[in-house]
């Protein structure tokens, strides 16, 4: 269980939680990168059933009446996450700068403000 208020927890905390979840089941010997990967796009796949089949008007008043309902789905999605890069000893905070400063180098500014294009798709419009 979370033993400081939300807004203090960092992602090495939440990972300690986690971590003592799954040591005080001995659950360890369960986890390995293959079926930790399936869980997590498994769990990916059930934030996605909240808005399958919605148009956008649908899909804007569904989650703000079902916010609680879609954010527990998303917090399973971060689990999944936190325990694979636990798991392998990824510094998460570290891989997510290093990510965004290639999409920064994949995404100029002047290229990309307002596109929706891929990166190879931008050119020197």
């Amino acid at each position: 269980m979370i033993s400081m208020k939300q807004a203090d927890a960092t992602l090495t905390d939440l990972q300690a939680d986690i971590r003592k979840f799954i040591d005080d089941r001995d659950w360890d010997q369960f986890h390995n990168p293959k079926d930790l990967s399936i869980s997590l796009s498994l769990e990916a796949a059930e934030v996605l059933e909240h808005f399958q089949w919605k148009d956008l008007q649908e899909m804007n008043h569904y989650a703000k009446e079902n916010k609680n309902e879609v954010g527990e789905e998303l917090a399973d999605v971060l689990y999944w996450v936190l325990l694979l890069a636990n798991k392998l000893d990824i510094d998460l905070v570290e891989a997510f700068k290093l990510k965004m400063r290639k999409n920064e180098n994949k995404y100029p500014i002047a290229k990309a403000k307002g596109s929706h294009k891929k990166y190879n798709e931008l050119g020197d419009e």
